[in-house]
């Protein structure tokens, strides 16, 4: 029997965590080893990537940002800065051009300091900030800095105080705390009242399936899972030449290869191991594994893929 190796993109609906859908890929696969990357809260829908078998062992090594539609609603706050929350106050927003709201927008654009909202996963002190923010303990969460690349307007209606955008932005970046300080910037309050996911980690909405029924399983052609080495052209390749070049690969040796692979100005900074990260091809195409390239023409493996031993 094969064994599953690869990625899924799923458009994950509305009301299901990212873990819903890790159970649910399990059970249409029939496989325990899934994992995703980028967690979306549930009111959130959109592009989900999911690793299977040892694929999970490469989520890690994805690069690119994450691209979103939303909309945010102004006039109001609430506990957790988007439409799931409690809320706290209500405020008439004020009268707003598209021009004036795109000239406020520029305080968020390009690297900025965000601070979490306090619902959220990030840790402080040992514990999730969520778990900390039900049991009522005030606790101050630290700025961190995130990079927005692109926010624009798509729709702005004055009647109803509803802003329609579009974000591409770094890892790390909260849509629910933008939502929030483009409310306290405006001094009326703001929460993040819909958001789709249209891309992630070099995954794109258009690639995406629908997170299949339990109900047709017994009916269902599974998914065509996705090659991981399309999602991993950043990386630099090094294709295995010879039996004993794969054999010693399998049992975690260092390679010694015939061509350097990192250019030059690479390789003299000894610190710049994200661009020293290797894919290992075998030599029937699939991946062996990566490696970091610790010294011109040496491979070091990092993770081995079918391993001898």
């Amino acid at each position: 029997m094969t064994k599953l190796f690869g990625f899924l993109v799923i458009n994950k609906p509305q009301g299901f965590t990212s873990h819903d859908c890790v159970n649910r890929i399990r059970k249409v696969f029939n496989i325990k080893q899934v994992g995703h990357g980028g967690t979306l809260d549930p009111s959130v829908t959109g592009v989900l990537p999911i690793a299977l078998g040892d694929a999970t062992r490469l989520l890690p090594y994805l690069e690119g940002g994450k691209s979103y539609r939303g909309i945010i609603q102004l006039g109001e706050s609430t506990t957790t800065d988007d439409a799931d929350g409690d809320l706290i106050e209500k405020i008439i927003w004020p009268e707003l051009t598209k021009d004036v709201l795109n000239k406020k927008l520029d305080l968020f654009r390009g690297c900025i300091k965000q601070i979490p909202p306090r619902f959220s996963s990030v840790h402080f002190k040992g514990n999730r900030a969520y778990k900390l923010a039900r049991e009522g303990i005030k606790f101050n969460l630290p700025a961190r800095e995130i990079t927005i690349n692109k926010l624009s307007i798509i729709k702005w209606d004055q009647e109803n105080g509803q802003l329609e955008f579009e974000i591409s932005c770094s890892a790390g970046t909260y849509i629910r705390s933008l939502a929030r300080d483009l409310g306290a910037l405006l001094k009326c309050g703001g929460h993040l009242k819909k958001l789709h996911r249209t891309e992630a980690l070099g995954f794109k909405i258009n690639n995406a399936i629908k997170l299949p029924e339990l109900k047709d399983l017994n009916t269902l052609s599974k998914p065509k899972i996705l090659d991981p080495i399309l999602f991993l052209n950043h990386l630099k390749q090094y294709k295995i030449k010879t039996k004993d070049e794969e054999k010693c690969w399998r049992c975690g040796q260092k390679l010694n290869i015939s061509e350097k692979i990192s250019p030059k100005e690479i390789e003299e900074d000894q610190n710049d191991v994200k661009n020293k990260k290797i894919l290992v091809i075998e030599t029937n195409g699939e991946i062996a594994g990566l490696a970091i390239e610790i010294k011109p023409s040496i491979l070091q493996p990092k993770i081995v893929f079918n391993a001898l031993g």
